[in-house]
This record gives C-alpha cells, structure tokens and sequence, in this order.
C-alpha cells in the first residue's frame, strides 16, 4: 500500500459510509451471482426439458437412493473391518477404514442434499409455476427484478464512495495546505510555485480518480469474483481448482506492471510541473512576451514540455493496455482449463481423467453450462481489477509525491518552550551572524558539502542597533542587505551567530509573537483581489474601519482613493494591476502600520516609486517611526532619506563594515562614499 495507507487516517472519520459502501456493494455482488445462477433453471428447461418441480424430486428421490445405498455400504464395511480385526490383514483393514470414511463424505453430502431439495419443495415450489412457458417467464421475471435492486445498490455505493473520497481529498488538501503555510521562505522558494501547484491540483486529481475506482470496485468486484467461486466449487471443485492454474503467472505481471507503472506514474506528473511552470512563466511576464515579441519562444518551450509529457503519458498507456488484456487471457486460459476436462466427463459419461477423479457421479450439461456460466462471471471482475490496480499505482506514485511535500520538514528550528518576548523596546543584535542560502538538497534533509556549497550571504555581521532608530541598511547588489533585515521576523535562520531582540535569542521565541511586532514592506507588494480596505485589514485581523481609515490615512492612502468612484471599497484586480506602483506601496504600507509594530522593515519599498510617492511615504515614516524601531533597505540614499535616518549601516559582500550616524559614516567608509557620491551625481544629472 505504501503511502496509500497513510490516507486511512483521512478516511476514518467517515467510517460509518465506508461500511454502508461495503454492505451495499456485498449486496449487488450476490444478486450479480444470483442473476448468473438463474441460468440454471433455464438450461434445465431448454436443454433437458425438465422443470424445477420435475428436477426437485428428481434429486429428492437421488439422495435419498445414496443415504441408502450408504447406509447399507457403511454397514457392510463395518461388518468388514470386525472381521479383519486379527493380524495380518492391516492393509485391507485400512482400505476399508479408507471406503468407511468416503462413504461418511458422501452420506452426509447426501443427507444436506435431501434437506436442501426438502426445503425448496415446502417453501419455494409452490411459489413456481408449472408450466414450461410461465417457469420461463418467472426466472426472467426474477432476473429483472434482482437485476433493479443490484443497480440500485450499486448506485447508492458509488454515491457513498464519492462523498467519501471528496471528503478524504477535501481534508488532505487542508492538511497539505497547512503543512504548507508551516515551512519557511527557502523551502517554498527552491520547490516553485508551478511545482506546488501540481501537487495541488494533478496528484491530488490522481489520488482522487484513484480512490474512486478503489472505493467503487475494490469491494464489489472481489466480492462478484469470491461469491462466482463459491458457487463454482460446490458444483465441482475439483474442476474449479483447476482454473486457479494461472494464478502465479497474474501475480507475478501484476507485480511487474506496478513497479513500471509507479515509476513511469512519477516522471509524467514531474513532467506535468514543468508544463505548469513553462505556463506560469508566460502568463506572469506577458507584458514582457509580448514586448520582445518572444510568443514563438514560449510556444516552443510549451511544445517541448508537451511532448515530454506525451511520451511520460504513453509509458503510462502501454503499460495500462497490456495489463486488461493479458488479466483476461489468463481468466480465458483458466475457463478452458476447467471447461474443456468437464466437456470431456459430460460428453462420455466418466467421473476421471487418466485416473484423475475430477468428480464424484457423472456430470451433466446443466452442470457444466452452470459451471462454465460462474467461472466466465470471474472475467469480467478480473479485467475490472486490472483497471484499478493500474490506478491504484498512480495513486500511489501521487500520494508519495503530496505526503513527500507534506512530510518535509522548515529549516527554521522551533523551541517547544517558547520565550517571553514583551514588546521591543531595548535593542536589535546580530552577533556574529553567517548565514548561507539553502540548495534544493538541504530543503529535502539532505547534506551538501564542499564545492557544492554556497557562498555565505551573511559573513560574520556584527551590530547592535539601539531601540527607535531608524536605520539605512545601504549596500550594493548581493551586499547582503535583504538577508540581513529577513533575519528579524525569521524568513532565515542563521547558520551560525545569533539575532537577539531585547537579549532573547530569536530562535528560542515564538514565531507568532516575534512577528506581531514585525511590520514588512517588501518592493514587490503583493495586494489580494479585493478592496483597498481589505487589504490593508489583513495587517491586522479584527481591525476596526476606525483603525482601517486612520492607517490609510497615515499612508496617504485616502489622497488617492478621494479619487475613486468607490473610494476604499475599490477592488484593487489581480495582484492589485488597478493601481499605480506607488499607490500599490502607500497601501502596503498602510496594511503595516494597522499592526502598529515595535519594528517596521522597509526593504526597498521605494526603488519602484515615483519621487512624489516616495516624499509621501517618507513623511509618512518620519511621523510614524517615533517609538519604534525602523529598518529601510536601499541602494540609494536622497536627500530626504538622510534627513529622515538617524543611523546607516553600511553591508558588502555579506558584510557589516560600518555602522553610525550619517555624517561619521559618510567621512570613514570609502564604499559609503562611493554609494553616495554616485547618487549625488545621478541626482544632478
């Protein structure tokens, strides 16, 4: 099973449907026999010419023959075995102890076989009607009738396996959402969006259709199948054995064709991420695509990945159509196994086989049409459960790939006893911090060394930054600057050193605490598809509109939304494509400042805005950042910026090389001069 039996706990719950399902489908599967049974009576009134009343006492008056003629037999043999009590005759003694017992087999065979046909005559007979013609339209009449009640079973079955597995796949998805939204930023970063996606939409898809053949068939089948040998072996079971001569050779493909089927399962929906990402890549650069006229570009590299995925798809394919027809040739083989050595015992009238018993009295026609008509009711089960075991493997293949993502493990190390963290009002430190990127192999559990290691983004950083300073962390590209601001609500954890907030080790304080004092203003803001209001609640949940419109306010998000026909109700599109990229980032701040945060990180918030929205948001920060600790990323100091901070900290190549007042930094680090000096001209230019 696999991860296959990992979902049991999805599924328990809903036990209660799982054993109505499993009573319903042991309902259709007896009355699919009993329908197959009702060939009887009509080959016994077509082929022979004998009506149930006729074959009832026919039987009646055969077993009661054979209770005594064995009556008389075990008589006989008992008389026997006294006289061959002395020694010297222990072989005929045993012989005789040998036909004693078969004699008691065949006596009791006898003695139910008269009770039975006793029974049928009593309660069944006077129910059937004499009559050749109306017997024959009784058992069709019977045939429909069970044929009206199976189908209805079986519908209500399906019903029941489809709520079942909706709700089972409902609650995986929320678990693996859940497990989801629990790892940290690296982690979600090195798996891709489109990759994530496929989990959540084609393996979930597969596990689905998967359950659904599984819950519908897995039951009512095997059942169809054990109730059609049932009745085949109380007709003959000697013959019935036979047809279970192929049986290693089916388990032996089965296996075979699973293991091909797991694998080639697993690189089609691999290859299905990559078709996610090659679509996700386009639609979000369209503006891009359509700009370098690049549509062909994209159109080869969909084409590519489809046929990737066609090949992936045909593996699958083959492997599903040769495992129905080499199921059905083996049922085949089985059926002519039994039916071409009972043809022979009908046919000629013996009980044997070059000394073989195949069965106790002669055989009949009836007998083996019965017997043919129960072992041919195996097929079609058979071929069934081909079908379903190919799913059932692609399900699995899908269940390691969703319960793989599900199991792995954040890079962030959680203390299971957190410590207080009151509100910051004391100091930030990063002592001694080195910090690396993670590669794919890390975010699995697995150890990357030597050359396969990245460069530290964070070498060694040191610096104490004292509470309600409003520090510029500068730097060039890859100085580290991002990295280091992402330490404080823990996107990261570092390697090795420690961040301390107020002399409490980061690692050992609860995420939820931590970053409820934390307010985050990234340079790509990300608004919802919904109001300006909403988005600036989801700062803070429970917020009330007095506190929505004053943090808009304070953002001079209300300047603009004056001018909306809805004004804070505007739905803002898709990312928020219906404002400007300065009105996108007042609202972005606006949603921090709902929080009211100890610390506020503005991580190059105004690289992408014009210089008026940039002078807004500056007002805003100089008004906001007393009382609180305010950390803004950027790359290029202006005028107003420098009058607005009180501290810069200067970062290169993942280094902290200088921390102070603007003016004593600006005279002591060369590479602060150097950043500031080129903004200087790029500003008079």
């Amino acid at each position: 099973m696999g991860s296959l039996a990992r979902l049991i706990p999805f599924v328990w719950h809903l036990r209660q449907r799982l054993i109505a399902s499993a009573g319903l489908a042991a309902v259709a599967a007896l009355l699919s026999v009993v329908s197959l049974l009702l060939v009887y009576p009509v080959v016994k009134l077509l082929l022979e010419g004998q009506g149930l009343h006729e074959f009832v006492a026919a039987e009646r008056q055969a077993a009661q023959g054979t209770i005594a003629a064995e009556t008389t037999r075990q008589l006989e043999l008992t008389v026997q075995m006294k006289q061959l009590a002395g020694e010297g005759h222990a072989a005929a003694r045993l012989q005789a102890q040998v036909d004693l017992r078969t004699s008691e087999d065949v006596l009791t065979a006898a003695r139910w076989s008269e009770w039975q046909n006793e029974w049928i005559a009593s309660t069944l007979l006077p129910w059937v009607p004499q009559d050749e013609f109306s017997l024959l339209s009784a058992v069709m009449g019977a045939l429909l009738a069970v044929t009206i009640v199976k189908c209805c079973a079986s519908y209500w079955q399906d019903v029941l396996v489809g709520s079942i597995v909706q709700r089972t796949m409902q609650s995986v998805r929320k678990r693996l959402f859940r497990s989801t939204l629990k790892l940290d930023q690296q982690t979600l970063a090195l798996e891709t969006t489109p990759q994530l996606m496929s989990r959540f939409t084609f393996d979930l898809q597969q596990v689905t259709l998967g359950l659904t053949l599984f819950g519908s068939l897995m039951v009512l089948e095997p059942l169809k199948a054990l109730f059609c040998v049932a009745c085949a072996l109380r007709v003959n079971w000697r013959l019935t054995a036979l047809s279970f001569v192929c049986a290693p050779v089916a388990v032996v493909l089965f296996q075979t064709f699973g293991r091909g089927l797991k694998r080639a399962s697993g690189r089609q929906m691999e290859s299905m991420s990559r078709v996610y990402r090659v679509l996700d890549e386009t639609l979000t650069s369209f503006r891009s695509v359509l700009a370098f006229r690049n549509e062909r570009l994209h159109r080869r590299r969909l084409a590519k990945e489809q046929r990737d995925y066609f090949e992936k798809a045909q593996q699958i394919v083959r492997i599903d159509a040769l495992a129905s027809p080499s199921v059905e040739f083996l049922a085949t083989v089985a059926v002519c196994a039994t039916s071409l050595p009972g043809a022979y015992l009908v046919l000629y009238q013996q009980t044997s086989i070059f000394g073989i018993t195949l069965s106790s009295t002669p055989m009949r026609a009836s007998d083996l049409a019965l017997l043919y008509t129960l072992l041919a009711g195996i097929l079609d089960p058979a071929r069934k459960l081909a079908t379903v075991y190919s799913r059932v493997k692609r399900a699995a293949a899908a269940c390691d790939r969703v319960f793989g993502w599900m199991d792995r493990a954040s890079l962030l190390t959680v203390s299971k006893q957190s410590a207080m963290l009151p509100r910051h009002n004391v100091a930030i430190e990063f002592d001694h911090v080195t910090f690396r990127y993670a590669t794919a192999s890390d975010a699995k559990g697995q150890t990357t060394g030597g050359d396969s290691a990245r460069a530290p983004a964070l070498d060694d950083v040191s610096v104490r930054i004292p509470f309600g300073a409003t520090v510029a962390v500068v730097g060039g590209n890859g100085s580290g600057k991002s990295t280091l601001v992402n330490l404080l609500p823990r996107f990261y954890d570092a390697q090795s050193g420690t961040v301390r907030l107020d002399g409490v080790d980061l690692c050992e304080a609860g995420l939820r605490d931590l970053r409820s004092q934390i307010g985050v203003v990234t340079q790509e803001t990300f608004l919802f598809d919904r109001t300006i209001a909403d988005n600036i609640a989801y700062g803070r949940a429970g917020a009330s509109r007095a506190e929505i419109e004053e943090a808009a306010k304070h953002a001079r998000v209300t300047d603009f939304a004056r001018q909306l026909p809805d004004g804070l109700e505007t739905h803002v599109g898709d990312r928020g494509h219906r404002l400007s990229g300065g009105q996108r980032q007042r609202v972005a701040l606006a949603r921090a400042l709902l929080r009211n945060p100890a610390i506020l990180i503005l991580d190059e918030a105004t690289s992408a805005v014009d210089t008026h929205s940039e002078q807004l948001i500056h007002e805003t920060l100089r008004e906001f950042s007393v009382g609180r600790t305010t950390l803004i990323v950027t790359h290029a100091m202006t005028t107003t910026l420098v009058e607005l901070v009180s501290h810069v900290l200067v970062m290169d190549h993942g280094r902290a090389i200088a921390f102070g007042r603007h003016a004593e930094v600006l005279a002591t680090c060369p590479v602060y001069q150097r950043l500031f000096d080129a903004q200087s001209h790029r500003r008079a230019a």
